[in-house]
């Protein structure tokens, strides 16, 4: 009987010492790709696990500058699914968007939808949990006078109407730096409150989106 108990807490500790943690990938453009580095919001999320002493997730940046929907559809093998993922944060749209007025190219909200229900599509095929991000801000005033708040506002409905269509989490970031604008930005700037360009993340930028990120990782 005595051996049967050790045999049996040694296979519960070994269970335990040998669980991998959820591997995380944050799937997007040059603002996750800044978000990996020191003050970023993927680092302020693993700093934040780590004061918690949870070990249960390894969080990994996958962010190209310039990335649109479809410059993520076409290298989600090689930089998602080859690293077989637990989890997926798809945080995309902004340039979709942005690139329409600043180097006229862009992409069209049909074709925005498209790509990003194909990506979703093969997420889940793989069992993978997905959660969306809508695009934050181009432009900061709170007044929506921004130049592409009633293009950014429209991409940003598509993506709730996705994450409810496919039964995905949804961190809505275009609500949420809104809502901080207004307490925080009571001189409407374009600037300085949660970017440091209209559109890149500065400190409290990154904070808020750890945050609201970090959230809905844990959410069960």
């Amino acid at each position: 009987m005595r051996a049967l108990t050790l045999i049996a807490l040694f296979t519960i500790a070994s269970s335990l010492t040998l669980k991998k943690p959820q591997k995380v990938i944050f799937f997007g453009d040059s603002i996750t790709q800044q978000g990996a580095k020191p003050g970023g919001y993927i680092t302020r999320m693993r700093d934040a696990l780590a004061k918690q002493n949870n070990t249960d997730y390894e969080l990994i940046g996958a962010g190209i500058g310039g990335n649109k929907i479809y410059d993520l559809y076409l290298r989600m093998e090689d930089d998602v699914l080859s690293q077989n993922p637990d989890v997926v944060f798809i945080y995309i749209g902004v340039n979709d968007v942005w690139h329409k007025a600043s180097s006229g190219t862009g992409t069209d909200a049909d074709k925005f939808e498209k790509f990003y229900t194909a990506i979703i599509n093969k997420l889940l095929d793989k069992h993978i949990r997905v959660i969306l991000c809508t695009p934050a801000v181009i432009g900061e005033k709170t007044d929506f006078t921004n130049q592409q708040d009633g293009d950014l506002n429209a991409y940003s409905q598509i993506v709730r109407n996705l994450a409810q269509k496919w039964h995905c989490s949804l961190v809505d970031l275009r609500e949420a730096f809104h809502n901080y604008e207004l307490k925080n930005n009571p001189g409407n700037k374009e600037s300085t409150i949660l970017t440091v360009d209209k559109v890149h993340l500065n400190d409290n930028g990154n904070q808020l989106v750890a945050d609201k990120m970090l959230e809905a990782l844990l959410a069960k």
